[in-house]
């Protein structure tokens, strides 16, 4: 099958100003043509924020698609023209109040290449003071901490259910923890 042979259809199904929906012909090994939707969405940044006391900054988000609140790092679409960095600090700010004084990126990914083309920009965000929040009018936002321990026990018991902060997590443990066994 010649994924390079997929054609975009005609018009747009979908619209809002942050994310379009795509529809594609896409030539399948049965001779077949199959419509394929993408999503097309703005890259996005995630922060993995450390106190100076150990803890980790989480955010209680509440998410319309999952009818709830889902416990997760502080991330968010990424502005025209702005940076990965520009975002991060922004989103961390916005989300938690705090300000980062030093930023560092922990690895980038795209959290659902099936169905989406958005790019995410991963950073550990240390020496933070705490600010203003600045929530957009449709945020329901809590700031929580917990320890290394605490976030990674609520990831093991399903308590953390966010793709991203899952990732994101495993990748601060990774660069930060030495060696793997598998190294």
């Amino acid at each position: 099958m010649d994924h390079k042979k997929a054609k975009r259809r005609p018009g747009t199904p979908y619209e809002d100003g942050r994310i379009r929906l795509e529809e594609y012909d896409l030539p399948g090994r049965d001779g077949r043509t199959h419509v394929r939707t993408v999503i097309r969405h703005p890259n996005a940044v995630v922060v993995f924020p450390i106190r100076a006391d150990g803890q980790i900054v989480l955010v209680r988000n509440y998410r319309l698609p999952t009818g709830g609140t889902l416990l997760e790092l502080p991330a968010g679409c990424m502005d025209p023209g702005e940076t990965p960095q520009e975002a991060a600090r922004r989103e961390l700010r916005e989300e938690t109040g705090y300000v980062a004084d030093t930023l560092e990126p922990l690895g980038e990914f795209y959290p659902a290449p099936g169905l989406l083309d958005e790019y995410m920009y991963a950073f550990a965000a240390g020496d933070l003071r705490l600010g203003e929040r600045e929530l957009d009018a449709t945020e329901e936002i809590s700031v929580e901490s917990l320890t290394l321990p605490e976030l990674f026990g609520a990831i093991d018991s399903g308590s953390v259910r966010d793709g991203k902060t899952i990732a994101v997590s495993l990748l601060w443990e990774r660069r930060n923890r030495g060696p793997h066994p598998s190294d």
